[in-house]
């Protein structure tokens, strides 16, 4: 059983230079994960054809807006790569400023492990689409959804705590 005298140090028992240091952190996060999902929404991956289109093309759709082709094998190595490090640290980070806030235990503990099991699943997924496994569509954009609630939910927790005074 967890000791709770052993984590009683909270976000918002730091002096305030070091919040507002959190608060700038956790708000250039955002901004540059949002702007990834900005980016999905431009490429069109917000529909389970056009995530398979964004990895497989759709050069045999001769009314096409915009001409996409399938990605080679380097491609989709590379895109995993960098999304599932960067992806890591994002929820790494997130995770350990939300274990420090006073959001409940079991919703804590679900946003601190569920985006990476997104991560896995969505690019695991990807993958398995660029291989011809094009129903996966449906769950990468699941797991992507899931993924982008669990850090807005874990954002909100964060910045609470951190503009909350000391008591």
């Amino acid at each position: 059983m967890e000791n709770p005298t052993n984590y009683n140090f909270r976000l918002r028992h730091l002096p305030l230079y070091a919040r507002n240091f959190c608060v700038a952190f956790v708000v250039m996060l955002s901004i540059g994960y949002f702007t990834g999902i900005a980016f999905v929404f431009q490429t069109d991956s917000n529909s389970p054809t056009g995530v398979e289109e964004n990895y497989n093309g759709n050069e045999d759709h001769s009314e096409a807006m915009e001409m996409k082709f399938k990605k080679s094998p380097r491609e989709m190595l590379t895109i995993v790569h960098t999304h599932i490090l960067s992806l890591s640290l994002i929820f790494f980070a997130s995770g350990i400023l939300l274990f420090f806030s006073e959001a409940p235990k079991r919703l804590k503990s679900f946003l601190m492990i569920e985006p990476f099991v997104s991560v896995l699943v969505t690019f695991g997924g990807i993958y398995l689409i660029w291989y011809g496994f094009t129903a996966m569509a449906y769950v990468v954009i699941l797991s992507g959804l899931l993924m982008t609630i669990s850090y807005i939910l874990s954002v909100f927790y964060i910045i609470g705590e951190l503009l909350r005074v000391k008591s």
